[in-house]
């Protein structure tokens, strides 16, 4: 496929070189390298750019995710799923907005072999399409495994059900897989959870979207109430750190950071040497935090004025 405009401004900075022949050792490395590395080799010399484009294997696993995500058009996954050349086995496209249902289908239509696709965050595809998406790779007797949809917009019951039979067709039953905000908030995307879908319908409020068991052992004990505190992060708020349902008088306890603490982490968590309120292992990673502590975001600032 010829390569789109647009793709030629994916790493402008790096020129196209010609002069040298790279060390040979060199090529081993290209196995391990993400999406952008390879897109940026592709320009370091034509040796290069030769050994990746004819080298289908390279590309049987394809992974975008942020920053490049917000670059990637329509035609510019066309022409990145090419060079797969019908054997790409995973798709993960996260929060690439521009993509739509028409490239998504149409590059399904030309790798039918694809186990596992995760389209999170991307808001320009449909659920309708999502269906549409899986019903083809039905049609033509592909084996998806494994499906992502995470923050896919308008997902219904009526659409759940349908993706549900098509990814169940060809399973057998299996046992129950619990889903642990804490453990899907650090989610990578080449792991998996044993689920065929993310998504569920929330036994409380009725919409589809991700559902979450508690990992309190005491709520886990007792059956009834391990049903109870099951639901969606909007039903059942949950402790960022350890995942686990947090009571209402839990939470009002001021943190340092915008997630909701129950009290038993928000005791064990470091503490702004200012104010003393804790913060998430998550955001912490962001803070300047020592062996001798940390100030707080909001602290530093009013230090400033």
């Amino acid at each position: 496929m010829e390569t789109p405009p647009a793709a030629e401004n994916l790493f402008p900075s790096i020129p196209t070189g010609d002069a040298a022949e790279p060390h040979r050792a060199l090529f081993f490395v290209l196995g391990y390298l993400r999406l952008p590395e390879l897109l940026a080799f592709r320009q370091v010399c034509r040796a290069f750019s030769d050994e990746i484009s004819a080298n289908e294997t390279l590309w049987r696993h394809i992974i975008v995710e942020p920053p490049l995500s917000t670059r990637i058009r329509d035609d510019i996954l066309l022409w990145i799923t090419s060079f797969a050349r019908g054997n790409l086995k995973s798709l993960a496209l996260l929060r690439c907005w521009r993509v739509t249902d028409a490239s998504l289908l149409h590059v399904l239509d030309q790798n039918p072999y694809i186990t596992k696709l995760c389209i999170p965050g991307c808001t320009a595809l449909t659920a309708d399409g999502a269906v549409r998406a899986v019903m083809r790779l039905a049609e033509h007797k592909g084996h998806l495994e494994c499906l992502r949809l995470n923050g896919l917009c308008n997902i219904k019951r009526e659409h759940l059900n349908v993706l549900k039979s098509l990814l169940c067709k060809n399973r057998q039953q299996e046992a129950f897989h619990a889903s642990f905000y804490s453990g899907w908030s650090s989610l990578a995307l080449g792991s998996d959870d044993g689920r065929p879908i993310d998504v569920d319908i929330c036994p409380k409020c009725k919409n589809v979207g991700m559902v979450f068991d508690c990992t309190r052992e005491e709520c886990r004990t007792k059956r009834n109430r391990w049903s109870q505190c099951r639901g969606c992060f909007f039903c059942i708020p949950r402790c960022e750190e350890c995942g686990g349902c947090v009571d209402e008088d839990e939470l009002g306890e001021d943190t340092a950071c915008s997630h909701v603490l129950c009290a038993g982490c928000w005791l064990q968590l470091p503490k702004c040497d200012t104010c003393n309120r804790p913060c998430c292992k998550q955001d912490l990673k962001a803070q300047a935090l020592s062996s001798a502590g940390f100030v707080c975001d909001q602290c530093r600032d009013s230090e400033l004025l």
